[in-house]
């Protein structure tokens, strides 16, 4: 979503002065004992990338780098620890991404309004779902691998592009299978948006941009059920809302909000809040013992070290079928 919704509260302000200026200093803000289970309190965060336009959808790679898109410039780059990144292929504003279990690239891609697999020199893409019931998806946001090993994604409107249709009449969570068959999962969000599962494979997140809040569902055999809202994360006058998501493999859930990353223990509790500089949209887990946040926030791509590790929904390595 991102950047319209957010830009939408900054408009008086001239761009570069949005980028550039820090809108807060970094802190760990406990709310309850146990987030320092997870942190570090002297954790010092750094920059792993900047000069992006908006970064959105990060994915670590066992090489060290990072798959990161941009969704005002219109690419997907790999960003290396040095800073250097390099564009892998121009898409019109690319979103959330993932990597199958085969290490290809899931791709929610807003301007096709579909779900696309990159080929494995990211240079060129295969559309694998761009209807539901006949009509086009309204604006592919973010994507995860289920534990059944099916694709699950979020369609909100956020990124319908200017002057096309909505076909849909509502906004839906769906699962592709191996075959291609999309199947609603869910349609009593208002925009959805983020979605992670619970490291046992229980449960699916799902935040809602619009109510500022997260859902939680209980996940059977490729079907949710027990619908109900898990945390709340809206803030009066508070800039940023419930965005990109994941858990870690105690159960806890990050989530992108005002401020910074919000975490929520397995019931429900809001153990802390990670202040950034910059309002993050997106993060994701790696690093040699995948306990390192790569968070995503503006034209800046931060790294946060933990001392947990972190629940990633697909193998490390490729598994060849």
């Amino acid at each position: 979503m991102r950047r319209f919704l957010y830009a939408a509260l900054f408009l008086a302000i001239p761009l570069a002065a949005q980028q550039n200026r820090p809108e807060q200093t970094f802190n760990l803000k406990a709310e309850n004992p146990s987030f320092w289970k997870l942190f570090d309190q002297a954790a010092k965060l750094n920059t792993m990338g900047e000069d992006f336009g908006f970064t959105e959808g990060p994915v670590w790679e066992p090489t060290g780098s990072l798959v990161v898109s941009d969704e005002s410039k219109n690419w997907i780059y790999r960003l290396f620890p040095d800073g250097h990144s390099d564009g892998l292929i121009q898409l019109g504003d690319p979103d959330g991404n993932t990597f199958d279990r085969e290490h290809r690239l899931l791709v929610t891609a807003s301007v096709l309004r579909a779900i696309i697999r990159l080929s494995p020199d990211m240079k060129s893409y295969t559309v694998l779902a761009d209807h539901y019931d006949g009509q086009r998806l309204n604006s592919p946001n973010d994507v995860t691998l289920g534990p059944d090993g099916a694709i699950y994604f979020t369609d909100p409107t956020l990124d319908l592009v200017k002057g096309e249709k909505q076909e849909i009449p509502f906004q839906g969570v769906y699962r592709i299978d191996a075959k291609g068959n999309v199947t609603l999962l869910t349609k009593d969000l208002q925009q959805p948006n983020g979605l992670a599962f619970s490291p046992d494979g229980k449960f699916l997140y799902v935040d809602d941009s619009a109510q500022k809040n997260i859902r939680r569902y209980r996940f059977h055999k490729g079907t949710l059920s027990e619908g109900a809202i898990f945390a709340d994360e809206n803030v009066p006058g508070k800039r940023g809302v419930p965005d990109g998501m994941k858990t870690d493999s105690k159960g806890n859930l990050y989530v992108t909000g005002p401020g910074g990353i919000w975490v929520w223990s397995p019931e429900g509790k809001h153990l802390g809040t990670v202040l950034l500089p910059h309002q993050p949209a997106n993060l994701t887990w790696g690093g040699p013992k995948n306990s390192i946040l790569f968070l995503t926030a503006g034209h800046f791509v931060y790294t946060l070290d933990t001392k947990v590790i972190g629940h990633l929904s697909y193998p490390i390595k490729a598994v060849r079928p």
